[in-house]
C-alpha cells in the first residue's frame, strides 16, 4: 500500500512539474507573440494578394495551401534550425534580427517608392504571360510560401530573441506554439479578408430584412478600403519594426549605441511633456516615428542596392 501511495506521489510531482512547463511554455508563447505584431500585420496584409483574379471558389483552397507552407517553414525548418541557433551560436540571433529588420526596412521602402513613382509591376506582368490557371495557381503558392518563408524566420528570430527560458523543451515549446498561434491568426485573417466581399455579396442579394442587406452592400464596397488600408499599415509596421530592430541591434551590439539612445531619451521627455493619462501613448508614439522615419531612411538606401545589384544576381539566368 504504501508502495502505491509513493508511485501515486511520484506520479502526482510528475504532473505538477509538467503542467508548470506547460505554463511556462504558453507564458513564453504569450509574450514572444507581442513582440512580433509589425511583422504579422504586414504578413497578413501581403498574403490576399497571391488569390487575387482567381475564381471564387479557389480562394480558400489557395489560402490554405500557404497556410501548410507557412507551418511546414517555422515548424520543420526554422525551429530546429532557432534551436541549434540558441545552443550553439547564440551570438548570431541578432545579427540575423538586424538582417531581417533591413529587409523589412527595404520592403517598405519599396512600397513607399512605389506609391511615389509607380511604374510597372514585373510580378504582375509575369503572372499575364502564364496561361494556365492551374499553373499560375501553382506559381502563386510558391511565391507566397516563398515570401513567407522570410517573414516567419523573422517572426521565429524575434521569438527567440524573446525568451528567456534556459530549458531546451521549453524554448522549443515556446517556439512551436507561436508559430502556429501566429499562422492560424494569419491566415485565418486572411480567408476571411478575401471571402468578405463574397459574404457581402450573399448578404444583399439574399438577406431577408433591409439592414442585412445594407451590411452586404457595405462589406462590398468596403473591402477594396479595407484591402488598401492593411497595405498601409503594413507597410508602417514594416519600416516601425524594420528600424526598432536594427537600432536596438546597433545598441546591444555596441557598434553605435547614440541612435537608439537618443530616441529613448526623446520618447521619455514627450511623455513627460504630456497629462499624465498619454504618457505610455506618447512615449510609444515617438519611437515608433522615429524607428519608423530611420527604418524608411535605411530602406531607401537599400532600394538600389537590391534591386540593381543583389536582384539581377539571382535573377540571372543559367546560360545553355
Amino acid at each position: 500500500m504504501s508502495g502505491l501511495l509513493a508511485l501515486l506521489d511520484d506520479v502526482a510531482a510528475i504532473a505538477k512539474v509538467a503542467a508548470t512547463s506547460v505554463d511556462d511554455i504558453a507564458a513564453q508563447a504569450a509574450k514572444a507573440g507581442t513582440k512580433v505584431a509589425g511583422v504579422v500585420i504586414d504578413d497578413a496584409a501581403v498574403t490576399p494578394k497571391y488569390v487575387h483574379g482567381f475564381e471564387a471558389s479557389r480562394e480558400l483552397p489557395i489560402v490554405w495551401k500557404i497556410t501548410k507552407g507557412s507551418l511546414f517553414n517555422k515548424i520543420v525548418v526554422l525551429l530546429p534550425a532557432a534551436l541549434l541557433l540558441n545552443a550553439f551560436a547564440p551570438w548570431v540571433i541578432t545579427p540575423l534580427l538586424m538582417l531581417g529588420g533591413a529587409y523589412l526596412c527595404f520592403e517598405g521602402a519599396e512600397k513607399v517608392f512605389h506609391a511615389l513613382l509607380p511604374h510597372a509591376d514585373h510580378a504582375v506582368e509575369a503572372d499575364l504571360e502564364v496561361g494556365d490557371p492551374a499553373h499560375l495557381e501553382e506559381v502563386r503558392v510558391k511565391g507566397a510560401i516563398k515570401t513567407d518563408f522570410i517573414l516567419s524566420a523573422e517572426i521565429m528570430t524575434i521569438v527567440l530573441s524573446t525568451l528567456d527560458a534556459s530549458d531546451i523543451w521549453i524554448t522549443a515549446g515556446a517556439l512551436a506554439l507561436a508559430g502556429i498561434a501566429i499562422t492560424v491568426a494569419v491566415y485565418g485573417s486572411v480567408a476571411l479578408i478575401v471571402k468578405m466581399d463574397d459574404i457581402g455579396l450573399l448578404l444583399a442579394q439574399k438577406a431577408r430584412s433591409g439592414a442585412g442587406r445594407s451590411l452586404g452592400r457595405g462589406l462590398v464596397r468596403g473591402m477594396p478600403k479595407l484591402l488598401s488600408a492593411l497595405s498601409l499599415v503594413g507597410t508602417l509596421a514594416m519600416l516601425w519594426v524594420g528600424g526598432s530592430i536594427i537600432l536596438h541591434g546597433l545598441e546591444v551590439t555596441h557598434l553605435w549605441a547614440w541612435p537608439y539612445e537618443t530616441i529613448h531619451h526623446l520618447a521619455e521627455s514627450v511623455a513627460h511633456a504630456v497629462p499624465e493619462v498619454l504618457a505610455g501613448f506618447a512615449g510609444w508614439l515617438t519611437n515608433a516615428v522615429a524607428d519608423g522615419v530611420i527604418g524608411l531612411a535605411i530602406g531607401l538606401a537599400l532600394v538600389p542596392v537590391v534591386t540593381r545589384i543583389i536582384g539581377p544576381l539571382f535573377s540571372k539566368k543559367p546560360a545553355h
